[in-house]
């Protein structure tokens, strides 16, 4: 190893999660070090547009309250969400929202000077507080980012995650890295916090920037934690559509225009969402999601339309951000309606962690997107997203205090280690095999020829350069899935099946859970998790 460095508390991303714990962590006396494979910005927050889903802290909003919100939350899980995780989660929503404040960020007002709120789909409330119109995850990161640079913790950029190094009893002791020449490193803690984001890039489209590789579900699995609900992604109903469009992150039209007023209507401008659900074109994501696909494929069409025309010139204003890639598209959203079609957005499951980051290995923490907390369930409820990692980043750190003062976390250094070889696969093939067997529609055919594909294409190779790691974690998130998606023999949130339409409660509602032997095959374990809705 070329280079070394240590702290009591390793933060393995840069977004809405790992800042918070970072920030939270110092304030509790640790010392803190961050790991980004990219700059610091590079993570989905800062491409959140909607807002952050918050009731009213005092709970005088005669329309709303912590109840109704967590009511919604279990309404879009279908059944799989924690109540006793959302209930938690979502109560502590407007301390973490004054302590984001509090860092710096600025959230837009409304005519009485109080914080403005919207609505999106599946919401019974305006209950969604957001910045710069559609720009709230780029405030919340510009917030975080300066607040922790501003606390002097240091920040390693460019630097890529390879494995967690563990003691002899188990417990996570670090990890392997490399710096941006890809020389190799050892970062040595006695906690790590996996705050790695999402997935999308499993697919050719997706909301999610390039960095979205799954790493941190690839680094739990290969280091003894157990994984869950990752059949769930959800795919976002509406993003930007332009034919033959570029492969990867594509434009996304935030669901608050359709809060605002705006509506779905196929090519021959029938509306697509009357009839379809009580709530139309705010109803929870994957009902919209899998409404515009078939009505695509009943039209001939790749896509549908977003009608916001009834919005008016105070468009641009209220949603810079989206008028702004419209124009690019040359498309005109005051006069004209949007194409929009769905792309691979977020992962409900992951990393299977308690409200508090702890995971199944000793040392290991999770928060944000790569975590499987029990709130989102089988279908994230808009705009829960920023919440939770703001409230799980700040618990994660608590918790790792509270583990180290109790003296439950191996200090113990370890030796060298050596870098791992391990499967990978193209990666045009792999987000092609993907998004065509195990997008909105699956049934075990296609899941079946996904794994195939997959297991013979597969060569293994060194993990010397970050591209490695990602191809690796990528591989090893998709067949994860793919097996779950197998497993679970029904239709359930943003989980489709062709052949198994149904939802079915008597067998299926429980969490799908998988982690890796001791030599490296993926299991399931036979019980997983039963949900119940009290």
């Amino acid at each position: 190893m070329t280079w070394e460095a240590g702290a009591d508390l390793l933060v393995v991303g840069t977004g809405v999660a790992g800042m918070t714990a970072a920030l939270r962590a110092r304030e509790l006396g640790l010392r803190v070090l961050v790991v980004s494979k990219d700059s610091v910005s590079a993570g989905n927050t800062s491409w959140a547009q909607g807002g952050i889903a918050v009731v009213r802290p005092d709970e005088l909003d005669p329309g709303d309250s912590l109840s109704k919100h967590v009511e919604d939350t279990l309404t879009a899980g279908v059944g799989l969400c924690s109540r006793q995780a959302v209930r938690q989660i979502l109560s502590d929503g407007a301390a973490a929202i004054a302590r984001l404040r509090a860092a710096g960020a600025r959230f837009d007002a409304g005519a009485d000077g109080e914080l403005a709120r919207t609505r999106e789909g599946g919401h019974s409330a305006f209950r969604v507080i957001h910045a710069g119109g559609d720009a709230t995850g780029a405030e919340v990161q510009r917030a975080l980012t300066g607040a922790v640079r501003g606390g002097g913790i240091p920040v390693l950029e460019q630097h890529c995650v390879v494995e967690l190094l563990r003691g002899e009893d188990g417990s996570v002791a670090g990890a392997l890295a490399m710096d941006s020449e890809s020389r190799p490193g050892v970062l040595r803690a006695p906690a790590v916090l996996l705050a790695t984001g999402g997935l999308g890039q499993l697919y050719a489209a997706t909301t999610n920037p390039d960095v979205s590789t799954a790493d941190g579900v690839a680094l739990a699995l290969r280091a003894g934690a157990t994984v869950a609900d990752l059949e769930f992604v959800q795919f976002h109903p509406t993003v930007l559509y332009t034919p033959g469009g570029p492969r990867g992150r594509r434009p996304l039209i935030t669901e608050a225009v359709r809060g605002e007023g705006a509506v779905l209507v196929d090519v021959n401008g029938q509306r697509v969402m009357a009839g379809e659900h009580p709530l139309e074109d705010l109803a929870p994501r994957d009902v919209v999601s899998a409404a515009i696909n078939r009505r695509a494929a009943e039209t001939g069409s790749e896509h549908v339309f977003l009608d916001a025309t009834s919005i008016g010139p105070g468009f641009a204003e209220r949603f810079p951000t989206v008028h702004a890639a419209c124009r690019e598209a040359g498309i005109d959203p005051v006069r004209e309606p949007i194409p929009v079609a769905s792309a691979a957005h977020y992962s409900c499951g992951g990393v299977m962690s308690s409200v508090d980051g702890r995971t199944s290995v000793a040392g290991l923490y999770a928060a944000g997107e790569v975590a499987c907390t029990g709130l989102h369930g089988a279908n994230r409820l808009a705009s829960n997203s920023l919440l939770e990692g703001l409230v799980v980043g700040a618990r994660a750190a608590e918790a790792v205090a509270k583990d180290l003062c109790c003296g439950l976390l191996n200090r113990k250094p370890v030796g060298e280690f050596v870098q791992p070889a391990l499967a990978v696969v193209d990666r045009e093939l792999l987000q092609s095999t993907m998004s065509r067997h195990a997008g909105i529609g699956r049934s075990e055919e296609g899941l079946a020829a996904a794994t195939k594909a997959l297991d013979e294409a597969a060569v293994v190779r060194p993990l010397r350069t970050r591209e490695a790691v990602e191809d690796a974690s990528l591989l090893m998130t998709a067949q994860t899935l793919l097996a779950a998606a197998r497993q679970r023999a029904e239709s359930r949130g943003c989980h489709r099946r062709t052949d198994f339409p149904d939802t079915d409660d008597l067998r299926w509602r429980r969490s799908t859970v998988f982690r890796l032997d001791a030599s490296g095959w993926l299991i399931h374990t036979t019980a997983g998790i039963a949900r119940t809705a009290a």
